[in-house]
């Protein structure tokens, strides 16, 4: 790391350990630090089956807690597999609901991968498609919902081949999806229950993937208390997109992707001493060690869209809000947040008060005890900007 030597009355380089006391701040410093160089220490690899699911309704998947036997919820296949991610188009009620499990050996059904990479749909938009987010930059904003069932479509045949809902969706539909398409998407056979590597079943976002833009949030709660969240979160994310639409209005015309973690276990590193990073989303809260789970949520859509930045700020309003026994929110520092009615990392409650109390939560060192290392071991704030200076205070 750069850092300021008082003594020598200049920066110096230095080397911290994991260990080392300064090292819970720097871990996740926010660009208020410069790395030179990071030795990372990894655990065991291991042979990962992805299944691809689609057919399982949003109103299923996200249910409240206490729905009948049987229903297929998130929490059910975080329970089962241990790893979930659910990639839900916008104006579409099934989801594409991916869960990892870890298979040394290749399961029968499952076809194996030997590179990264395999949603090619998802990598490089077929032509009619890219059309369509062309008319939509341009201006055709209403066309939100028909994108969204396309984006939905093209997941479904190239994962499943299935293409019942292609013959019965509408003329303009088919018109995108042509033989052509078809023929594109089905190339190199069916991607619904892939085995190998991890990195070959983890790594999927390739530079050809179509660019947006996406706010982050990750709720930390109970796994107990998974389904509750979702639940929440979808009902309001449905009932706030259709009001929208209702006013002639379409902010999102992308997906919205939830993922579920575990939090941070410095005991993991294998270093005697460790402390977890004060500054990220995932550090336990020393107050609640029952509270072991964060669910990742992201809403994306293409950049420009009317209306979107209000959009964002009802749903962070929504999220703050939640019920604060069962739910500490914290921002995703890398996506969108701090929202006002026209622009991301603006508002001033949410980066005066709710960014560092989320942080504090919970007692224990967290928001302050960073800010103070950061400043101590960059004094003359050469690192930083005026951003961090007014967010790091």
């Amino acid at each position: 790391m750069v850092v300021w030597d008082a003594g020598a009355g200049r920066y110096v380089l230095r080397t911290v350990g994991r260990a080392d006391p300064d090292c819970d701040a720097l871990l996740t410093h926010l660009g208020r630090s410069l790395v030179t160089e990071a030795v990372l220490r990894m655990g065991t690899d291991h042979h990962l089956r992805c299944r691809s699911f689609l057919n399982i309704p949003a109103t299923e998947l996200f249910a409240a807690p206490g729905a009948p036997a049987g229903t297929r919820t998130l929490a059910d296949f975080v329970d089962r597999t241990g790893r979930a991610e659910a990639i839900w188009f916008a104006f579409t009620d099934k989801p594409w609901l991916k869960v990892w499990s870890v298979a040394p050996e290749r399961p029968f059904a499952s076809r194996r991968v030997d590179g990264p990479y395999n949603y090619p749909f998802s990598d490089s938009l077929p032509e009619p498609v890219a059309r369509l987010a062309g008319t939509l930059v341009s201006g055709a904003w209403a066309s939100a919902p028909l994108f969204g069932q396309i984006q939905y479509l093209l997941a479904k045949v190239a994962l499943t081949g299935d293409i019942t809902d292609v013959l019965l969706s509408p003329t303009l539909v088919r018109d995108v999806l042509t033989g052509d398409v078809l023929t594109h998407l089905l190339a190199g056979g069916l991607r619904s229950d892939l085995w190998g590597a991890s990195r070959n079943l983890l790594e999927y976002v390739r530079p050809t993937t179509l660019r947006e833009t996406a706010n982050g949030y990750a709720v930390l709660t109970r796994r107990a208390d998974l389904q509750w969240v979702v639940s929440r979160f979808a009902d309001f994310y449905g009932t706030l997109l259709a009001e929208y639409a209702a006013r002639g209005e379409y902010p999102v015309n992308g997906q919205v992707e939830i993922r579920v973690t575990g939090l941070e276990d410095p005991s993991v590193c294998g270093v005697p001493g460790a402390r977890p990073p004060l500054l990220s989303a995932l550090r336990p809260r020393p107050d609640r060690p029952d509270v072991d789970t964060a669910v990742w949520i992201d809403i994306l859509s293409l950049p420009d869209t009317p209306a979107l930045h209000r959009f964002y700020r009802d749903i962070e309003l929504f999220l703050l809000a939640l019920d604060e026994d069962r739910a500490t929110v914290r921002v995703e520092w890398s996506k969108g947040w701090a929202y006002t009615d026209t622009a991301a990392w603006s508002d001033p409650d949410v980066l005066d008060r709710a960014v560092p109390a989320a942080l504090r939560a919970g007692g224990g060192p967290g928001w302050d005890e960073a800010v103070a290392t950061l400043n101590r071991l960059d004094p003359h704030h050469v690192i930083s900007s005026p951003f961090l200076d007014a967010l790091l205070r």
